[in-house]
């Protein structure tokens, strides 16, 4: 019995392992190519509104969407970003913040699923509205692309049936029966029309 050729007892191993490391690394690409990062206020930035403009990042916030994994940018000078709770964020209340930011360019991982509220460490710039609450949304799976519909096919046509050759054999032959008989009586009418005018002769 031949021997199983040398080596070829690690290439399958090494096959076995390639398909699961391309298929976790499209994944991990997939989802980071769907993290957007957002700075906060677009070119105003992180700064006390004017007193006409109070509702500048309500609206800001009402023209975006947060996914999990999205990131915030705070740009500001002489201010500060505080994450707090719903209650402190109606009452610009500072006292006890999830976090507290005052390097002047700081950004936040949407991490978690629901919303997320951010105020001014001034209580005088939160109150004119210098405040932020934004609702986080999971990030869904990307769809497969659709597939394409079954394309309709005509059926071939059905070969017509090659007659036998012994259909044609017994064409033929009666062909030829058919011809000795007309033959036959052609003679025999002949023969009696020669007879007949010798008898009257």
């Amino acid at each position: 019995m031949a021997s199983a050729p040398h080596g070829s007892h690690s290439g399958f191993n090494f096959g076995c392992f390639v398909i699961p490391i391309v298929i976790v690394v499209g994944t991990t690409v997939s989802y980071a190519s769907a993290v957007e990062e957002f700075k906060v206020g677009d070119v105003e930035g992180w700064r006390q509104p004017d007193i006409n403009h109070t509702e500048i990042y309500t609206l800001w916030a009402a023209t975006k969407r947060f996914h999990v994994g999205d990131l915030l940018r705070f740009e500001y000078r002489n201010d500060s970003v505080v994450v707090v709770d719903k209650r402190a964020y109606y009452h610009c209340n500072v006292t006890s913040p999830s976090s507290v930011f005052t390097d002047g360019n700081t950004t936040i991982n949407l991490d978690n699923v629901g919303p997320m509220y951010f105020i001014s460490g001034n209580n005088e710039h939160c109150q004119n509205g210098q405040r932020l609450a934004v609702e986080v949304m999971p990030l869904l799976p990307q769809s497969p692309p659709p597939s394409s519909p079954p394309q309709y096919q005509e059926p071939e046509a059905e070969d017509s049936p090659t007659p036998s050759p012994v259909s044609t054999s017994n064409a033929a032959t009666h062909a030829q029966e058919l011809a000795v008989s007309r033959t036959l009586s052609s003679s025999v009418l002949v023969t009696t029309f020669i007879a007949l005018s010798w008898h009257s002769a």
